[in-house]
């Protein structure tokens, strides 16, 4: 896609250029989305009365906590430059490869990689369900420690692996975590009351299940694959041609080495990007992104 393509033009601040060709310009183009107003506040107790130290550090009057800038914040995971952020979501915005990424930007694989895992949490932490999502039921709790992060997938058993369901309402879509459902739940469906499952890789999907269009999870090898039983018809989201679907099945499968418990940040980026696909996203991501984690 060429930068001059209009649906890029319109992603894209109109001073875009001038931003990425100064450090100083991109830092504080970024600032203003910490701090609309233009004054600094806490990132922990959100006082306002903030003493400036030197180095470009800050301290707060009320907690005492000393902090910089984008401490606290999405942003502050990757250790990227303003103009590398601005860059990156640029890149993220038109769904380059994280190699494709690497290249274009000079960085290592593994720093891109975090940059797009901190966009894709800050996505997630700004749906509705956001509390739900990061909690124990998904797996993403592990990756978070405090506002950083770190650490590492825990293994997931059929038992744990999280259960979704895909709900169309108008033109929207909402990707739901199933309480109370794992992997374990939707085999036993499929076995003992015959609702229809279907597999693509480490994709798995169902037919219509109550007001949803169906369940989704993604799967390991500790799923019984073997038990699925084919059909002649397909899944009632595949014979619809549903426009989401669609587009998600597509992007999901270009995706490497989606785990149990990432699996909800692609699925809530794709419900982000199927949503605003009307809509100039870049700037909405570069809010996120300069939120308080």
């Amino acid at each position: 896609m060429s930068r001059h393509d209009p649906a890029v033009e319109a992603n894209l601040p109109e001073r875009y250029e001038q931003l990425v060709a100064d450090e100083e310009a991109a830092r504080n183009y970024l600032l203003e989305f910490c701090w609309p107003d233009g004054e600094p506040e806490c990132p922990r107790c959100r006082e306002r009365r903030i003493y400036r130290l030197s180095g470009g550090r800050l301290r707060c009057a009320g907690c005492k906590y000393t902090f910089q800038p984008f401490s606290g914040r999405w942003i502050n995971n990757g250790a990227l430059s303003a103009v590398h952020w601005l860059r990156l979501t640029d890149l993220f915005v038109r769904e380059y490869s994280p190699h494709r990424i690497k290249e274009e930007l000079g960085l290592s694989y593994n720093t891109v990689y975090k940059a797009l895992t901190a966009i894709r949490f800050a996505i997630l932490a700004h749906s509705a369900d956001a509390a739900q999502l990061l909690g124990p039921e998904t797996g993403l709790n592990h990756y978070l420690k405090g506002n950083r992060l770190t650490g590492g997938p825990k293994q997931m058993r059929q038992d744990t692996i999280p259960v979704f369901g895909l709900l169309r309402k108008d033109d929207l879509v909402f990707i739901d975590l199933m309480p109370g459902f794992q992997a374990e739940t939707v085999f036993h469906f499929h076995l003992n009351f015959h609702l229809k499952l279907q597999r693509s890789g480490n994709l798995v999907y169902t037919d219509q299940y109550r007001d949803y269009a169906a369940l989704i999870f993604c799967g390991n090898d500790s799923l019984p694959y073997a038990v699925i039983r084919r059909s002649d018809e397909p899944p009632f989201i595949d014979a619809s041609q549903d426009a989401f679907w669609c587009l998600a099945k597509d992007r999901l499968r270009s995706f490497r080495g989606i785990s149990c418990q990432r699996f909800a940040l692609y699925l809530k980026e794709l419900e982000f990007r199927f949503n605003n696909r009307s809509h100039p996203i870049f700037e909405q991501i570069i809010r996120f992104l300069c939120d308080v984690v």
